[in-house]
């Protein structure tokens, strides 16, 4: 589980950054949550666009895309999704303690 600390570094990295999946009228697909998984192992810290097509709500999307990629739901803003998890070969983010 992250702190808040460690969530609020978070965010702050995520602000720059560029959403680099989107999520559509499918919803989660078995081949979103392997991307989202991929791009995670990558980056560490990824952030997903809900197009307006997509009827599931935002938070529960990025809560279910959590449970299943195992990573950290970081935040949730408008239809905005940020997740987190550490890369198991070549970590680069440090959080603070």
């Amino acid at each position: 589980m992250l702190t808040s600390k460690q969530r609020a570094f978070l965010k702050g990295l995520a602000m720059t950054e560029e959403a680099i999946l989107s999520i559509g009228k499918s919803s989660l697909t078995p081949e979103m949550v392997q991307a989202v998984s991929e791009a995670l192992e990558a980056r560490e810290l990824i952030k997903i666009n809900v197009l307006k097509n997509c009827a599931d709500d935002p938070r529960a999307l990025g809560e279910m895309l959590a449970e299943r990629s195992r990573s950290q739901l970081v935040q949730v803003i408008g239809r905005k999704i940020v997740l987190y998890r550490p890369s198991e070969n070549k970590p680069e983010i440090v959080l603070p303690k």
